[in-house]
């Protein structure tokens, strides 16, 4: 049986090719000589980076950058194997992630600090540049990058804005003349996780201001800040990104780039299933097994599982889950080519626990989970 193990990382636990592996040991207790094929996966989240160095033997670079609040760290982004493209993760310096829970507060955090990773690429030559989208801490729409990277954003008065989501609403005018000239020569495809939209109810501030620390009242300022936003670009660059599918993406950073940089905008799980040749491994398989660390009604707008799920059902190939925990809207799956999935958070199991034991309860559940499928063939 050739069995491939395509998941994504389990956030705050477990990066995928940890979780594959550990899937692998659990299938290999009930079928010992398995054909066994893995391609740890990510869709332009956390992850990404390491995903796509590891496929094409790339190298990770290790550069000084800022934080959301502009402190100074050491951030790390990748370049894959041609030499000529480099991947960049938001979450690497731009990152909820790098910020206590009390500090998050998206009415001041910047993008600033992905905007130097992406000059450290061009830096190193880089021609094509995939900047992966997931896990941001800002609402600013990808002005900070703008802002690292030569651009300017003023008010009336046409002095220089301050940094974050809030400084939108001073903003009256956009000059980019003194942008990086390298960029006009540098394809950028900017890999969106979610397709949501720039402004509205279902748009970036109302659906995420709360995880990056917006309560009520912000997110409503914010979404107005970035309608705002959105009027100038329509008014000056004659494109319009308040509904576009995905502008939304990490706080506006989809749509102002797509603007401003004239970026391309692409799923990111489409963009690593390319890189990776995930479709040529699904075509090859008999049976697909993934995974991710929360599944619910948002894995269906663009996640790992849910684009495996799509493929598989292509090739008429069943799909099977293993995720951190099944949450409601995750049933929908069903419909969209998975034939099982399953949590390795029990009921009652306290969360510590679940992730302190991921890679036993990983294990675990993929003998469980292969074992009851042999079963099934065989009856």
């Amino acid at each position: 049986m050739r069995i491939l193990i395509a998941p994504d990382s389990m956030k705050d636990c477990l990066p995928a090719e940890e979780v594959a592996r550990n899937i692998e040991l659990g299938i290999r207790k009930v079928l010992p000589d398995a054909d066994i094929k893995i391609i740890p996966m990510a869709d332009g989240g956390e992850g990404t980076t390491e995903t796509l160095v590891t496929a094409t033997g790339g190298k990770l670079i290790e550069v000084s950058a800022h934080d959301p609040f502009m402190r100074e760290i050491k951030a790390c982004y990748g370049i894959l194997g041609d030499g000529k493209t480099a991947v960049v993760e938001v979450a690497a310096a731009s990152g909820l992630e790098l910020l206590k829970k009390a500090e998050r507060n998206p009415w001041l955090t910047t993008s600033y600090g992905s905007g130097e990773l992406l000059r450290s690429a061009l830096d190193h030559g880089c021609g094509k540049i995939l900047l992966g989208l997931g896990g941001s801490a800002t609402n600013d729409a990808g002005a900070g990058i703008i802002q690292a990277l030569g651009g300017k954003f003023l008010d009336k008065n046409r002095k220089e804005i301050r940094r974050g989501g809030g400084a939108l609403s001073e903003l009256a005018e956009i000059d980019l003349s003194e942008l990086d000239q390298r960029l006009s020569d540098c394809l950028m495809v900017v890999a969106c996780d979610v397709k949501i939209p720039l402004c509205g109810e279902q748009g970036t501030s109302k659906i995420y201001g709360d995880q990056k620390g917006a309560d009520n009242a912000m997110r409503e300022k914010l979404d107005d800040n970035l309608r705002k936003f959105a009027g100038l670009i329509k008014e000056k660059f004659k494109i319009d990104i308040t509904d576009m599918e995905g502008a939304g993406a990490a706080g506006g950073i989809g749509g102002g780039l797509k603007a401003l940089l004239h970026a391309e905008l692409k799923p990111g799980f489409n963009m690593v299933a390319e890189l990776t040749k995930l479709e040529s491994a699904i075509k090859e398989s008999d049976l697909i097994i993934t995974g991710e660390g929360r599944t619910d009604a948002q894995t269906l707008s663009g996640k790992v599982p849910f684009g495996i799920a799509q493929l598989g059902k292509k090739y008429n190939i069943p799909v099977m889950i293993i995720s951190g925990s099944l949450l409601p809207g995750s049933e929908k799956l069903y419909d969209e080519g998975v034939t099982k999935m399953i949590a390795i958070k029990e009921d009652n199991m306290p969360l510590e626990e679940a992730i302190s034991n991921a890679p036993q309860l990983l294990q675990r559940a993929a003998a469980y989970m292969i074992r009851d499928y042999m079963k099934k063939t065989i009856d």
